[in-house]
């Protein structure tokens, strides 16, 4: 007798908590859903029932699921060559032609590229990269990164350690030496204010306390993510490229969640128009296709390093993997025939709506913001009097199961900061009406979190 979709289900659950240690998941839980299929915006689980993927899985699905055109270069780069290693000056036409295409993407400048596995790489990578820079400049005392509270970077060693989110950052205590962390958004402190009264939380005075001369550079996200969706206020970015200059210290944009469309433009940097010095890239790049990330060098960098003349003794079994970088180019090639960056122009003004409509019809809904298809609220016990609920009460936490029961799958930011943020971050093709139907599943959620917190 053939099993039933629910017996499978349970099959596969029992095999998970045997066998499965999961990434940023609770050891030895049961899985909360296994997912099967996907089309578009939306993803099926074994038993059939059909969800909203309202955060893109991890920021990356851009091109929604189901994509045959991006399986199909898959296929027929696996065919004809899977996988090349770029080791020893090899190299393959994948990742050439994705090289120069991304310089033609990216801020004027930016012309070269460092092919990575992921988000996390690719962070430890330009943290790499400076550093060897300032040596070969004769500076080897530039070895300090300075990075933002709230900041999320990765999780690897050197990643992990710019990260600013508790657990991530303090995990199994491992961590590179002379890394600091500044309060995110103090655009006058950056640009010289000493007056003001956070001035000593600024970038500018760690750099000053520190000394110019052992920094080797700042990483941000031109908008924060994981830390909680939070948008830079107008002048910032380029008051830290401003004190980046001025100190002679090295721009590292971590644009892993914000680039190729997802706030509405190329990258997040095109925006603020600046040019960062390394530019780092993942997750979008092939909408989480297929397993790649990038640093993009300036000219300038790549200039110096060019007089090496040796080994540089960096590098990843895959990177430049083909059949990844086949994937990027017609990920790249789509988002450019089907306008999706216009697309997304045009649906964040319905997802701001949105979020407006849901402030107005709910007293627990503070704070939205958006910028393209990120975006995120806030859930507050009273907006008026800038009340939290409970940080121990988890209620992000508690709302997204709440949504996940609405068939919308969401992602709670904040709680270790006793926050209870919502984020979203539909894929980039969601539709007019599909941005509707999210919203009137988070109204209905939000009825019922009012109901059991606030006996509305």
């Amino acid at each position: 007798m053939k099993p039933t979709a629910m017996t499978k289900t349970k099959q596969l659950e029992t095999l998970d908590k045997d066998h499965y240690l999961h990434p940023a998941s609770v050891p030895g839980q049961k899985p909360k859903m296994i997912f099967k299929e996907g089309k578009g915006i939306h993803v099926t689980n074994t038993d059939g029932d059909r969800y909203i993927d309202g955060i893109s899985m991890l920021w990356n699905v851009n091109l929604g699921h189901g994509q045959k055109e991006l399986a199909e270069a898959a296929r027929q780069q696996m065919d004809s060559l899977a996988f090349a290693s770029s080791f020893a000056g090899y190299s393959n036409e994948p990742a050439i032609h994705l090289a120069s295409t991304l310089a033609e993407w990216a801020p004027e400048g930016l012309n070269a590229s460092f092919f990575t596995s992921g988000g996390s790489e690719s962070n430890d990578t330009a943290f790499k990269i400076a550093r060897f820079y300032w040596q070969l400049k004769e500076q080897p005392q530039k070895t300090k990164f300075l990075a933002l509270r709230q900041g999320y970077h990765g999780v690897t060693i050197g990643a992990g350690t710019a990260t600013a989110l508790h657990g991530f950052h303090r995990f199994a205590g491992t961590h590179i030496p002379d890394v600091l962390h500044a309060t995110p958004h103090l655009t006058a402190c950056e640009q010289g204010d000493r007056n003001h009264p956070q001035f000593s939380e600024s970038l500018r005075a760690l750099i000053e306390a520190e000394g110019a001369d052992t920094i080797a550079g700042i990483i941000i996200e031109p908008i924060q993510g994981s830390g909680g969706v939070y948008m830079p206020p107008e002048g910032y970015l380029q008051a830290v490229r401003d004190l980046c200059d001025e100190q002679n210290v090295l721009m590292i944009a971590d644009e892993v969640i914000n680039g190729f469309g997802r706030t509405g433009a190329k990258f997040a940097v095109n925006h603020a128009n600046i040019v960062p010095d390394l530019m780092c890239l993942a997750k979008g790049i092939t909408s989480g296709y297929a397993q790649l990330g990038a640093v993009m060098i300036h000219d300038d960098i790549k200039t110096v390093l060019d007089t090496f003349g040796q080994v540089m003794a960096h590098g990843f079994t895959y990177s430049g993997h083909p059949s990844a970088c086949a994937v990027a180019l017609k990920n790249l090639e789509i988002i450019e025939r089907d306008r999706i960056i216009e697309q997304v122009q045009q649906m964040e003004h319905v997802m701001t709506n949105g979020l407006r409509y849901l402030e107005e019809r709910h007293e627990v809904v503070h704070l939205s913001r958006n910028k393209g298809l990120i975006g995120a609220f806030e859930l507050f016990q009273s907006r008026e009097r800038e009340e939290r609920f409970p940080a121990e009460w988890k209620t992000g936490l508690d709302f997204v199961d709440m949504c996940f029961d609405k068939k919308l799958i969401l992602r709670a930011l904040g709680g270790a900061d006793g926050k209870s943020i919502v984020a979203l971050a539909p894929p980039l093709i969601i539709t007019e009406t599909e941005i509707q139907s999210m919203i009137e599943r988070l109204d209905d959620a939000l009825s019922v979190f009012e109901t059991k917190y606030c006996g509305t």
